[in-house]
């Protein structure tokens, strides 16, 4: 007589009524302990910022494989931003000369949004004009987590990054939503970022750490730039929903739907 295998036990579903559980200790309790203090980006503590995303700086970046990636991964943060209502600020740099005017999916995204033309300064933060800006979203918001990308990575992203955490702000930059001239600039711009305490992030994992559950309001508004703009699982999404419960074309061979 041969045994009967194990059953194997019954799996554990987790109630559609859960929502996230925060961490168990707070987050400065965890650096006086001298762990990691973790204060994550949410929808309700975050700023974005965009800053120089023009077609000229962009044209001149050298450290992806195409133009086409770096400019999905823009687009898409920007869909992330709008989707969650998150308060944001765009930036230029002398647009009327080399640099070129703001991506104009940015333009059309944020069509009710002004962006910020600096003449001459190099750090947004530094800018008087952008300053007040973003100084007056903290004051009525008390948003204190800052999500920044710029182009390039190594001036436009990384300078007001440093300010920002020298002021006491969170500071995530987005890194595949930046460009480089080369390999060396991304590295050592990311390096000094994270060194100086920031956390840097990329595009979609960002949009999983603010949307946090799929079960939330924002679920169907964060669907769009995941179809639109990261196509590895944009098509696997909607490849399931073509097939959920019919084929998408005729089955020739008849097989069990």
């Amino acid at each position: 007589m041969t045994e009967e295998a194990p059953r194997r036990p019954d799996d554990v579903v987790s109630p559609i009524t859960d929502s996230s559980l925060p961490n168990k200790v707070p987050a400065a309790d965890a650096r006086a302990a001298g762990r990691f203090g973790h204060e994550k980006p949410t929808a309700e503590n975050s700023i974005v910022l965009l800053i120089d995303h023009q077609i000229g700086l962009l044209a001149s970046t050298r450290d992806f494989s195409s133009a086409a990636e770096i400019k999905s991964n823009v687009v898409g943060l920007a869909r992330v931003a709008k989707a969650l209502q998150l308060p944001v600020l765009i930036s230029s740099s002398n647009a009327q000369w080399q640099n070129g005017d703001t991506l104009p999916e940015i333009k059309e995204i944020f069509d009710t949004e002004p962006i910020y033309r600096r003449t001459g300064i190099i750090n947004a933060y530094e800018d008087p004009s952008f300053r007040r800006a973003f100084d007056d979203i903290v004051d009525r918001t008390g948003r204190t987590h800052v999500i920044i990308a710029g182009v390039t990575i190594g001036t436009c992203c990384a300078f007001p990054t440093l300010s920002l955490l020298n002021d006491g702000y969170k500071v995530f930059p987005v890194i595949d939503a930046c460009g480089a001239w080369n390999q060396y600039e991304a590295q050592a711009a990311t390096l000094r970022m994270a060194n100086a305490g920031a956390e840097p992030v990329t595009t979609f994992a960002l949009a999983c750490e603010l949307q946090a559950d799929w079960k939330g309001p924002s679920a169907n508004a964060m669907l769009e730039p995941f179809f639109q703009n990261l196509s590895e699982y944009g098509w696997i999404t909607q490849n399931y929903w073509n097939n959920a419960g019919q084929k998408s074309v005729p089955d020739p061979f008849g097989s069990a739907g």
